[in-house]
């Protein structure tokens, strides 16, 4: 089956075509991002297996004009790698947000539309742009089956004395405010192959995932489903980010309001997109930038890094408690696959735990590793996460599926 995976995002489109044989069987024939939409000048960066990526510069103006950019580009003679759009099968959309609506992914039609319209108050930076290219796609492919996978939707198992807040009831009732957590389909996919590749069964384990890259979170996996993570009503909460603040007083929020006389909603502007990283080295958001001035001195880069580390170590501790004890511990994301100092200086504070780190093999970078010992008591391993490949596998089971009734 012929998929094309879909992750919008408010200024961009990314993209992979898959040619599913099986759930493990499969090929990436193409992928790319669509960058700058709504900008003066946008971009699509295409790359073909197998061939050289293609970049072209032109106006994007919204993402149906994105969209219709993409499909061309798969069709086009010389970089496209499909006949004719008849080819495509079906389409899997990668949702940030689904509230307590879905714990599944879903075949999407106008009432799955609509919940996902409603959870764009949890996640207003994410799902209006989701729903843009679900449309986007129904304007150009109307005849092709949708399919949506939920961040959220790993994070449903999590028990209601882990979910709620200390907040008045009525703030559930009415309003559905409660822990939600996201990253769920990259810590499901490296929680299962992290299990396997350590050579645990899933079933009968306690691991702790550890996605950190530009949005990090943590999550505690109780045989085979989440029980807890670190980020809560929003992405917002947890570990300090590239630009997002992670977990603050919440005192804190109305104190700089009253201060500065700041709007809710740039007091929503300053903690998502102006804290962190960017905050705290006064640099860049990248980690990347604050290695290269930490390696110069550079001290308030250093305290940013420092702050990271720091939290995921405080996670992965609660979390073990939560679960009596640990036997994985997985490292993925951005920084997490491609930072072995992070790696070590978090798993030297786990030695109490009969944790014993393999400094040798924590030199790799970007690819599957066990980093810890043989006769470690608790295993750490790097698993490269890949959500495109879960968003595929679901998408082709549901149509599937539907086809077959």
């Amino acid at each position: 089956m012929i998929i094309l995976v879909i992750n919008c995002g408010s200024s961009s489109i990314k993209y992979q075509l898959l040619d599913m044989k099986n759930d493990d069987v499969y090929d990436v024939l193409a992928k790319g991002i669509v960058e700058k939409i709504g900008l003066e000048t946008g971009c699509l960066q295409h790359t073909a297996t197998g061939r050289e990526k293609y970049i072209v510069d032109l106006p994007i103006p919204d993402h149906k004009v994105g969209m219709k950019l993409v499909l061309d580009t798969l069709t086009d003679p010389e970089h496209g790698v499909l006949k004719s759009l008849d080819d495509i099968e079906a389409v899997g959309h990668r949702i940030v947000h689904g509230g307590e609506f879905f714990s599944t992914s879903a075949l999407v039609n106008e009432d799955v539309m609509k919940k996902i319209e409603i959870c764009c108050d949890f996640a207003p930076l994410h799902n209006p742009a989701h729903l843009l290219g679900i449309r986007a796609v129904q304007a150009v492919l109307p005849s092709v089956p949708q399919v949506v996978t939920f961040d959220t939707a790993f994070h449903q198992s999590i028990p209601a004395y882990a979910y709620m807040y200390g907040l008045p009831y009525e703030c559930y009732s009415k309003y559905r405010v409660r822990k939600y957590g996201a990253h769920g389909t990259s810590h499901q996919f490296v929680a299962e192959k992290g299990a396997k590749f350590a050579g645990l069964d899933i079933n009968n384990s306690r691991i702790i995932t550890c996605h950190i890259g530009n949005g990090s979170s943590i999550t505690a996996v109780l045989n085979g489903k989440s029980v807890d993570t670190s980020m809560g009503f929003t992405p917002l909460d947890g570990v300090i980010m590239g630009t997002r603040c992670g977990s603050i007083d919440p005192n804190i929020v109305p104190y700089l309001m009253k201060k500065d006389g700041l709007t809710p909603d740039e007091m929503t502007e300053i903690m998502n997109k102006k804290s962190g990283f960017l905050g705290i080295s006064e640099a860049s958001s990248d980690a990347r930038d604050l290695d290269a001035l930490a390696n110069s001195g550079d001290q308030k880069a250093k305290l940013a890094l420092k702050m990271l580390t720091y939290g995921v170590i405080k996670y992965i501790g609660q979390f073990a408690a939560v679960m009596n004890g640990v036997d994985l511990i997985v490292f993925t994301g951005g920084i997490g696959e491609h930072n072995s100092r992070l790696r070590r200086r978090v798993c030297e504070n786990f030695s109490y735990l009969g944790l014993k780190f393999d400094y040798q093999a924590n030199t790799a970078f970007g690819e599957d590793a066990i980093i810890s010992l043989p006769d470690s008591k608790v295993k750490v391993a790097l698993i490269t996460t890949d959500e495109e490949i879960v968003i595929a596998r679901d998408t082709m089971h549901i149509v599937m599926s539907e086809e077959e009734n």
